[in-house]
C-alpha cells in the first residue's frame, strides 16, 4: 500500500436478544438498508472506541463489549469491518437520525455476508476470524 492510498475501517456490534434474533438498523442514508449497529473510525480512535462511540450515537444507549469475533476485509469499500458481541446495558432504544427503525431479525434472514458475521460472533471460540467478501 503506498503511502497516499486509503481504506476504511468500521466496527460493529453483534447485539442478540433472548430468542437468539439479531439486532440491526434501517440507515435513513445512501440506499436505507438494514445492518448492524456501529460505523466508522474517526482519527485517533481505537477499534473499542469507536463502537462504543457510534453504540452511543445510534442507539441513544451505552453497550458493554464482550468481544471482537471477526475482521472482515470487503472489497467493493476497500474497507475492513470489526464485529463485535456486545450487550444493551439499559432496554431501550433511542434511535438518532441516521437510522428510521430498528427491528431483531432471525439469522438465516440475514444477507449472505451478514449472516456470516453474525453466525462467526454467535459460535466464537475465543479465536478471532477473518474472511474476505
Amino acid at each position: 500500500m503506498a503511502f497516499d492510498d486509503t481504506f476504511r475501517i468500521s466496527s460493529h456490534g453483534v447485539i442478540f436478544n433472548d430468542a437468539g434474533q439479531v439486532l440491526l438498523l434501517k440507515a435513513t442514508y445512501g440506499n436505507c438498508t438494514w445492518g448492524l449497529p456501529g460505523g466508522a473510525l474517526e482519527p485517533g480512535e481505537t477499534i473499542h472506541q469507536a463502537l462504543l462511540r457510534e453504540c452511543q450515537e445510534e442507539l441513544g444507549t451505552k453497550v458493554h463489549i464482550e468481544y471482537l469475533s471477526g475482521v472482515y476485509y470487503h472489497s467493493a469499500f476497500n474497507s475492513q469491518a470489526c464485529i463485535f458481541k456486545v450487550q444493551l446495558t439499559q432496554p431501550l432504544i433511542h434511535l438518532s437520525e441516521e437510522h428510521s427503525e430498528y427491528a431483531y431479525f432471525d439469522i438465516d434472514s440475514l444477507s449472505a455476508v451478514q449472516k456470516q458475521r453474525v453466525q462467526e460472533c454467535a459460535s466464537f471460540d475465543g479465536n478471532v476470524v477473518s474472511a474476505r467478501f
